[in-house]
């Protein structure tokens, strides 16, 4: 596989302020190495908190126009191609999370590009890729209507922790590219998930939800981590291989399954929130097996469980999703509706669902004390909350300025480094 030495970046966004008098977008000569620029803007992006994915986009066609020895032919579909990713890319991707776009070798495309780390950031990511791939075509075939485009894509994050910064881009793409390349056979992230599935082999955090008013314990959140000492500690790459390896209801089921096993330990009567998908909560398999583990985990009572919905995917099948949540409800869970104040998504959710529970995303808490727009969001999203009878959990607060907004405007819970940080699963009180 090829290193991050190359030819056709774009660089763009506040990162490529870093190194440039100007922002104007660009494609440097194939001579120009942007090695030590890269990793700069990568190291810059962690240290303000983000992770970082490398996002593959292989083009078949590309490959065979080079096998079939076309190759009076490839200069101009790359031109087209690399017009098509700038100007889409530019359109479809926050100029703050963009770090660079490169053309690694001449069979694709790859983005990097930083996120916030949290699970909802694999459904942006998602959305995203879909998008940019889905206009990118268009645009190729507005173009050349005779030339069909198949783009496969994969995409990995930057797992700093135990790497070099370098080392670690590098593993990245070499995994984004296996991803990327969906006829490949078994590959090492697919092995990888797959004994984590088969040896249940994750590691359960507990964040502690806050009453505001009486900053008291009400809940906690379950979080989820891979193996120790492995590039899928991070959740982000945990959760990414899952999905794009289509194990991702087997991942969730033993979080399920794990947490309630704790809970029963612990003999803790504490309210849990546990997160999960559309994909999961549409599986018709999904109230069956829950069913089953109630059975075996005695312990453990239905009503003490919040089913937490984490993504602004749209749901495919809407039919055995509602089916599922009747059926969920039915045995006494509740269900909370996450991402609330991110788009009209999660606001539709809330109409469909009529959640117990809305929690509040981060963004919209992020600085709420110094942004008097976010609070008049907030006072609105308080507003709904009522109309349907639902709690309100606030998520990520960080610092005494956000606990005070919270607390004149009378939320009813929160969660966030302000008041506590994850622990170990087993430290779940047993007091009420």
């Amino acid at each position: 596989m090829t290193s991050l030495k190359g030819k056709g970046y774009i660089l763009l966004g506040k990162w490529f302020k870093v190194f440039s008098s100007s922002a104007k977008l660009r494609f440097y000569p194939p001579q120009f190495a942007l090695r030590k620029p890269v990793v700069r803007a990568v190291e810059a992006a962690i240290s303000h908190d983000y992770e970082v994915a490398v996002i593959v986009f292989n083009v078949k066609e590309l490959l065979e126009l080079k096998e079939k020895g076309q190759h009076e032919e490839l200069p101009q579909f790359i031109t087209s191609l690399k017009q098509a990713f700038k100007k889409v890319v530019i359109d479809k991707v926050r100029e703050e999370n963009l770090l660079t776009i490169h053309d690694y070798y001449s069979d694709g495309i790859t983005l990097l590009m930083n996120i916030k780390g949290s699970s909802k950031s694999l459904i942006y990511m998602d959305e995203l890729i879909r998008s940019i791939s889905r206009e990118v075509k268009e645009r190729l075939l507005s173009v050349n209507p005779e030339q069909p485009v198949t783009l496969n894509t994969g995409y990995m994050f930057v797992e700093h922790k135990y790497y070099s910064i370098e080392g670690a881009l590098d593993k990245a793409h070499r995994q984004a590219v296996t991803m990327a390349e969906a006829e490949s056979p078994m590959n090492e992230m697919r092995e990888s998930i797959n004994q984590i599935i088969e040896n249940g082999n994750i590691n359960l955090l507990a964040q502690p939800i806050f009453d505001v008013a009486t900053n008291q314990i009400k809940a906690y959140e379950v979080l989820t981590r891979g193996p120790r000492g492995t590039e899928l500690e991070n959740p982000l790459a945990l959760f990414a291989v899952a999905r794009q390896t289509g194990r991702l209801y087997d991942l969730e089921k033993i979080v399920l399954e794990k947490s309630f096993r704790q809970i029963s330990e612990n003999e803790s009567p504490q309210n849990v929130f546990i997160n999960f998908t559309p994909v999961t909560l549409s599986d018709p398999r999904f109230v069956n097996e829950v069913k089953d583990m109630l059975k075996k985990y005695k312990g453990v009572h239905a009503n003490q469980i919040v089913m937490e919905i984490t993504e602004r995917d749209p749901i495919l099948n809407i039919e055995e999703f509602i089916e599922s949540i009747r059926g969920l409800r039915e045995l006494g869970f509740r269900l909370a509706v996450d991402d609330t104040g991110v788009g009209y998504s999660s606001l539709y959710a809330i109409i469909e669902i009529m959640p117990e529970i809305i929690k509040i995303d981060r963004s919209v808490i992020e600085n709420i004390d110094h942004n008097a727009v976010k609070e008049t969001m907030l006072k609105g999203l308080l507003l709904i909350a009522k109309e349907t009878g639902s709690v309100v959990v606030a998520e990520g607060i960080e610092s005494i300025g956000e606990a005070m907004v919270l607390s004149r405007n009378r939320v009813d819970l929160a969660q966030g480094y302000y008041y506590a940080r994850p622990s170990t699963v087993d430290k779940i009180s047993i007091s009420s």
